[in-house]
């Protein structure tokens, strides 16, 4: 396996937990910004006010996309091991 081989492996794996990251990332930025504004809103400032809501929702979230999480983590795992012969 040459550098150029590995570097390609570690690009398309970081790309990959990127993408697998960015629904619920996204997601907690906006629920922090919403609570945020609400609690500046109504001068309510306590900090299970902002923890709560965004751990439920993350949870669900995270529920939501694991299909799609795992279908894109095996077809990359099998990639991995169908091009194993040609990288020896």
């Amino acid at each position: 396996m040459t550098a150029d081989q590995s570097i390609e492996l570690v690009r398309h794996a970081l790309l990959i937990a990127l993408v697998l990251a960015a629904p619920v990332l996204g997601v907690a930025l906006l629920v922090g910004l919403v609570t945020s504004a609400l609690q500046t809103a109504t001068q309510l400032h306590d900090q299970t006010l902002s923890f709560v809501p965004r751990l439920v929702i993350l949870v669900l979230i995270a529920l939501l996309t694991l299909p799609w999480g795992l279908e894109m983590l095996v077809d990359y795992s099998a990639e991995l091991y169908r091009n194993i012969p040609a990288n020896l």
